[in-house]
């Protein structure tokens, strides 16, 4: 009898050969990790295949046609990896595989999933003796192939099984890999809601220093692609500002013009910037810079509207700013930097209260130390940010670190420098604005919500709380019985 040609098994699985998945898959693949992958459109198999092989990393690479062959080439337990569109798309794959899965196989989403769905899925797997992992992965096309930061959450014992290669894949820092088992069920998905949260933030707050630069001192591309490489090397050193220079670089072929000047104003979302303002609000954290992100962007699709109002409105007479030129273009950098603090603040504030309210025991340096690396708010101030909750685990905010502190204070005047020139010109500085209102409400120890309170109770007796009496509780008064013409 002959015998039976071996049976080739791979250490994971991935489904999904989009853009994602195939440079995660490759990633793994280098590593030295076999893979096995499958998609429903099985002629992505086979391109994938082929990049596979010009890559040099075939050999590690097992292509499967159907769900079935794919489940068998997989060595238990079986670590499947799903990077497909979030919501029904990832519950209709994990019902194709779950007949096929034995008890200890691991399903690990890493897409962008709504954490709730997250902890459904992985209560009902879990039930079945089937453990769900839900991964963050952050750092775009070039991150997933090249070290993306990774982020966790589910049963810790099957994410031991999955960690060797997380930390092989993930990017690598001065302290190690950009990977952490961050806590229970949906916590790996609720950090990678926040951190887009604050990426929506990042990216309104540098667009915003942009609009100041440009409108109130004329500056043009080539100017300000120097400018930021310049804050590049300094306190505000990020992937975020590092790219934003190579954009104002880029000249368009046709035109000749700079390519950014040529783009319309009108950004786009996919959902997790609004989940983190559900959620904030849901668990009553303050988190406006990220808000007013968020608004920008839909304002911003709102342009015919827009452009219609910029002919029927009217701002201020002045158009530009006729002070210091170099002496604003600092204090754009530390409202920026300064802002960017507040928002970084709100979201780490976030994330304390969602690890309290699910019990998930969220280390928030460690969150600050994956981030350092691989992700797309990857910037070297989080390193300062990691130290202050070394320093104290429980902070209650970044703005009573010392080392924050003592920035904020310093840099306040420019801060609002910078926020009152571009108000004084008419320029919308929602997040930097929002950012400095935050500041200036959470140093107050008396705010005027005193009469908010007197007027709840007046019109709608939802009582109120007297300073000079803490011990009564609760009161009503009735008001008109009080009022004196």
């Amino acid at each position: 009898m002959a015998p039976q040609a071996e049976v080739r098994q791979a250490q994971i699985g991935m489904i999904g050969l989009a853009v994602m998945g195939e440079n995660l898959a490759l990633n793994i693949a280098r590593h030295g990790f076999p893979i096995a992958v499958f998609n429903r459109d099985t002629a992505k198999v086979d391109r994938f295949l082929r990049r596979a092989a010009d890559h040099a990393q075939g050999r590690e690479v097992i292509g499967t046609y159907s769900i079935e062959e794919f489940v068998r080439s997989l060595a238990a337990p079986r670590k499947i990896i799903l990077l497909v569109k979030a919501g029904q798309a990832v519950d209709a794959v994990i019902g194709q595989l779950r007949p096929l899965l034995d008890a200890a196989d691991i399903v690990i989403d890493g897409g962008n999933s709504y954490f709730v769905d997250t902890r459904r899925r992985e209560a009902d797997l879990r039930a079945s003796g089937l453990n769900f992992i839900g991964s963050g992965v952050s750092g775009g096309e070039a991150g997933a192939l090249w070290g993306p930061s990774l982020m966790p959450g589910g049963d810790r014992a099957a994410y031991e099984e999955v960690r060797p290669i997380w930390e092989a894949i993930a990017a690598r820092v001065d302290d190690g890999p950009c990977v952490t088992y961050v806590g229970p069920d949906g916590a790996g998905h609720f950090v990678k809601m926040v951190h887009n949260g604050i990426e929506y933030g990042d990216m309104q707050l540098i667009a915003e220093a942009y609009d100041i630069l440009r409108r109130a001192l004329g500056i043009g591309a080539k100017e300000l692609a120097g400018i930021f490489d310049r804050w590049n090397q300094g306190s505000l050193s990020s992937f975020l500002i590092e790219i934003t220079a190579k954009i104002f670089k880029a000249v368009d072929p046709e035109t000749g013009r700079p390519l950014v000047d040529l783009i319309l104003d009108q950004a786009g979302q996919k959902g997790t910037g609004k989940w983190t303002a559900e959620v904030a609000l849901d668990l009553g954290v303050p988190i406006p810079t990220i808000q007013a992100a968020i608004d920008a962007r839909v304002l911003s699709s709102h342009r015919d509207e827009r452009v219609e109002a910029s002919r029927q409105l009217t701002g201020p007479a002045a158009a530009r700013f006729d002070g210091d030129r170099e002496a604003l273009v600092d204090a754009v950098h530390d409202a920026l930097y300064a802002s960017k603090i507040c928002s970084y603040a709100q979201g780490m504030n976030l994330i304390r209260q969602g690890s309290e309210k699910y019990g998930w025991g969220i280390n928030l340096g460690e969150v600050s130390r994956i981030w350092k690396g691989g992700c797309i708010i990857r910037a070297q101030f989080l390193d300062k940010i990691k130290q202050a909750y070394q320093r104290r685990p429980d902070l209650p905010n970044l703005l009573l670190d010392p080392d924050f502190k003592a920035w904020m204070l310093e840099a306040q005047p420019r801060w609002r420098q910078a926020v009152t020139t571009a108000q004084s010109l008419g320029i919308p500085v929602a997040a930097m604005s929002a950012s400095l209102a935050y500041f200036d409400t959470y140093r107050t120890a008396e705010l005027p919500l005193n009469l908010t309170q007197a007027q709840r109770d007046f019109f709608g007796s939802h009582t109120y709380q007297r300073v000079d009496r803490p011990e009564a509780g609760f009161v009503h008064t009735e008001w008109e019985d009080l009022v004196k013409e």
